[in-house]
């Protein structure tokens, strides 16, 4: 996630006067954010890895529906595939939308509720067959259950959420995870509500499209995801045919048979690969503690990407890749307004994160975007910008730096 800002306390060089340190003490006081203000702050932690730590299949869904109608959130699950697509729905906390899964044919969308608490994941299960309540799936199957209580079996997209998370409760944090593998394209959009500040589509609306015969033509920006007022950051480099075989042979949940002439020699790329060909994480194909990050490997300085990773960053540079994958894969946004999880979207994977990284530090640290920001968010020159490496550097909020300004200042008055 976002990372809060922190101070190194070391000894000072020179000493300060009592006004000194009264001016610096007024000046940060004044910065801080109130709590009529609507401030949200920024906070640290591995949101990913802790729910990952709760939700490997052991925690049973809470049910629902919320019974508060004001405070309820709706939840819309949209399904773009060319055939039928059984949503799972699993809850870690909060109330959750009273149904682990459903049957959801193509063109369709349904609607659930959930409360302002919700923290849970969304993902579809393919090539089901189905028998009562019985549903037993070739991926994403939540032991054969129509109705999940768990989560569901790698390969699987995921889209999580955490609608109450920082420390007041106040922030929505989500994003699109492929820690448990890939199976099916997947993207998020935010649905505004009447009471919050509006945001841009263009920060929140987000997609990974890994599936071969679902990517549009190269392009730097795209307005499917939002409108033409905020063109949205795409990754530009992919193909139709690029992403047929993005996914490490050993990581294939399907892997083609071998050619019977044996010409080839297997496991072999040019081995041509069917368009629907799930993937395995790397945690989910060896099971190792290195590449699930846990044990002694829960740790973000241990645990670091493996090829698959590296790879899923490259055609989904949205996506979180593994456990420890916060800075570039979480969104956070005030909290309030409705999410739509779309099953199969057409178009490009988003860059977002990278691209937009300060507006949406901006928007995380203070609830809302200045007119400078919003400006940039409608200029397409702006929004395509390579980045670099400086991208990985977090800005300073303009309070954050106006504090270090003001202190620099007080150290050097006479």
């Amino acid at each position: 996630m976002l990372p809060s800002l922190q101070s190194n306390h070391q000894s000072p060089r020179f000493g300060c006067s009592m006004n000194q340190l009264f001016f610096i003490a007024i000046t940060f006081v004044s910065l801080l954010p109130s709590a009529q203000s609507g401030s949200i702050p920024v906070v640290k932690g591995n949101w990913q890895a802790d729910f990952l730590q709760h939700s490997r299949r052991v925690v049973p869904a809470k049910r629902g529906p919320p019974a508060e109608w004001e405070g309820r959130i709706p939840l819309v699950v949209t399904n773009k595939c060319d055939a039928t697509i059984w949503p799972g729905v699993a809850t870690q906390a909060g109330t959750g939308p009273g149904t682990g899964g459903f049957e959801l044919e193509p063109g369709k969308n349904k609607t659930l509720w959930v409360g302002s608490d919700w923290q849970g994941r969304v993902w579809g299960r393919t090539n089901c067959t189905v028998n009562g309540n019985s549903c037993a799936c070739k991926t994403g199957d939540c032991f054969s259950k129509l109705d999940c209580v768990f989560s569901g079996a790698p390969p699987a997209t995921l889209a999580e959420f955490n609608l109450a998370g920082g420390v007041s409760g106040m922030q929505t944090f989500y994003d699109i995870s492929l820690v448990d593998g890939y199976n099916i394209p997947m993207g998020i959009n935010s649905i505004p509500a009447k009471n919050t500040t509006y945001i841009p589509p263009n920060l929140t609306n987000c997609a990974c499209i890994a599936t071969s015969g679902w990517l549009y033509a190269k392009a730097p920006t795209g307005t499917f995801y939002a409108n033409s007022s905020f063109p949205v950051p795409l990754e530009a480099n992919e193909t139709n045919k690029s992403v047929s075989s993005w996914c490490p042979w050993p990581n294939l949940a399907f892997p083609p048979t071998k050619p019977g002439d044996g010409v080839y020699s297997y496991p072999d790329d040019n081995v041509r690969r069917p368009p629907f060909s799930p993937c395995k994480s790397a945690c989910a194909a060896t099971n190792s503690d290195k590449d699930c990050c846990v044990g002694r490997f829960h740790n973000p300085n241990i645990c670091k990407p493996s090829l698959y990773s590296k790879t899923v960053k490259a055609v989904c540079p949205d996506a979180y890749s593994f456990a420890f994958d916060d800075q570039k894969s979480t969104f956070i946004v005030p909290k309030g307004g409705g999410w739509e999880v779309v099953m199969c979207p057409a178009g490009r994977s988003t860059n977002i994160l990278r691209q937009l990284g300060k507006e949406l530090f901006e928007l995380a640290s203070g609830g809302r975007l200045s007119e400078l920001s919003m400006k940039r968010l409608r200029n397409v020159t702006y929004i395509e910008e390579g980045r670099g490496a400086a991208n990985g550097v977090r800005p300073l909020s303009t309070a954050a730096t106006a504090l270090v300004v003001s202190i620099v200042a007080a150290m050097l008055m006479p």
